[in-house]
């Protein structure tokens, strides 16, 4: 069994790109994977070793910066904030690129804040990538939420991040695979880095050989099931699951305008990044939610420094359960 992933499945996903505008995927650029929070552990144990530095956004999903550290590296990170929509140009973070720094971390839409990236700014992180010999390490777990065609669902929309980018893609978003563990790596032939020796080595192969080592595959079945997902009735079923949970995120967007209350995210995104009323802190305001509304959410404070005096809420609920707590909160605050 070939630890890539069923040749079925790896096929499906490649058809899958090339139907969103994409060409030169591979099936053996394909690694079938048990999530994104698996293959971000160990593409960072691969590629990050002790002293080397990995560049975050801030605020950033701990598992990012948590990897980082458990591999003796470094997390350095960029700031993100309303100045700048959340998403900063690869200019504003040149000066915290060293000599040390392994891999770029972009996730688009990002979590917690909802931002989503343009192509001209893809386009700059990727330029930047080529002249520094970085590798870009592209989170693209909310990719199916992005409903602008102008808007790339993937870095390899770009031209060149064959040259410099990994790909992490996630079903757990895409079509509800959270309990069984599906997803899949991008690594492309085209991804070649020098060795310390100045051999040049192929990441695609790299990746390959530890896969084979340290991996046994996803479970037949599963593999079965994310190749279902990409059939046209699989496609249909999960823009429907898609259209419910982005129709609860309306639902939220509009109470918290009502409100007055500034936030972000909500349309490409799952999540709202809402910043905490009456200028209460993240944990405060998590309190303040749970004991006297019965409403649960996610501190800020939880994503990094830069997350402070937020709030995230997520549109994976239910329709009842959404209305409910926005109506509690509509009355609370």
């Amino acid at each position: 069994c070939d630890v890539r992933g069923m040749a079925a499945a790896r096929n499906v996903i490649c058809t899958y790109h090339i139907g969103r505008g994409l060409q030169g995927i591979m099936p053996n650029d394909v690694f079938i994977c048990n999530g994104v929070s698996e293959a971000a552990s160990m593409l960072m144990n691969a590629l990050i070793g002790t002293g080397d530095e990995i560049l975050l956004p801030s605020p950033c999903y701990s598992l990012w910066s948590n990897n980082a550290y458990l591999c003796g590296g470094k997390p350095v990170f960029y700031r993100c904030d309303p100045a700048n929509e959340w998403n900063p140009d690869i200019e504003d973070i040149e000066s915290k690129i060293t000599d040390r720094t392994k891999a770029i971390l972009v996730i688009n839409p990002n979590n917690p804040t909802g931002a989503v990236y343009t192509k001209e700014q893809l386009e700059k992180w990727v330029a930047y990538a080529l002249k520094n010999d970085a590798v870009i390490l592209y989170d693209a777990a909310y990719e199916s939420f992005i409903s602008d065609p102008e808007i790339p669902r993937s870095i390899f929309a770009v031209e060149g991040a064959k040259k410099c980018a990994i790909e992490l893609c996630s079903l757990s978003k895409t079509a509800g695979f959270t309990g069984t563990r599906c997803g899949y790596t991008i690594v492309p032939h085209d991804l070649v880095r020098k060795t310390k020796d100045g051999r040049e080595m192929s990441l695609n192969k790299m990746w390959l050989r530890r896969q084979t080592t340290k991996f046994n595959g996803v479970p037949y079945i599963i593999q079965r099931g994310a190749e279902a997902v990409f059939s046209e009735e699989g496609q249909k079923q999960c823009r429907e699951m898609l259209a419910f949970y982005k129709e609860n995120a309306r639902i939220m967007s509009e109470a918290l305008a009502k409100k007055g209350i500034k936030f972000y995210g909500g349309t490409h995104s799952p999540y709202i990044w809402m910043q905490c009323p009456n200028g209460m802190g993240s944990w405060e305001f998590f309190d303040y939610l749970l004991e006297k509304l019965a409403v649960v959410g996610t501190p800020g404070a939880g994503f990094g420094s830069m997350g402070e005096g937020y709030f995230r809420l997520t549109a994976f609920g239910s329709r009842e359960n959404t209305i409910e707590a926005m109506e509690r909160i509509e009355k609370g605050l």
